[in-house]
């Protein structure tokens, strides 16, 4: 037997309760954050959370500039634009890669499945 679908919800609302920002990664952040993008105009953006339901909640989404010659493999939440304490990364499947700078477009989901 699981938990209830009101035990998730709290779950998941707490965790993003924690950050709002939203991060690229060039390979798995770990427990730190690392391989956060760096360069060019890159800079974390701001999601905002909706209601969670079901176990999962969604921001909005976020559009990140990502430098030439970068292949983003993860995504990541942070309690702040710039520096700040990091909450978490999740893959991106298939990693998308950039040839020329562009911008990665990331609907930040955080799924009770995820947080162990």
């Amino acid at each position: 037997m699981g938990f209830t679908d009101a035990a998730l919800n709290a779950a998941v609302a707490a965790v993003t309760a924690l950050g709002d920002w939203i991060s690229a990664h060039t390979g798995d952040p770990s427990t730190t954050g690392a391989n956060e993008v760096a360069g060019g105009t890159y800079a974390r953006e701001q999601t905002t959370w909706g209601a969670a339901a079901s176990g999962d909640q969604t921001g909005s989404q976020v559009s990140i500039d990502i430098p030439a010659g970068t292949t983003v493999t993860h995504w990541g939440i942070w309690s702040a634009s710039s520096g700040g304490t990091f909450r978490g990364g999740f893959e991106i499947s298939p990693s998308e890669g950039f040839g020329a700078a562009g911008v990665l477009n990331v609907t930040p989901t955080v799924d009770a499945d995820n947080l162990v």
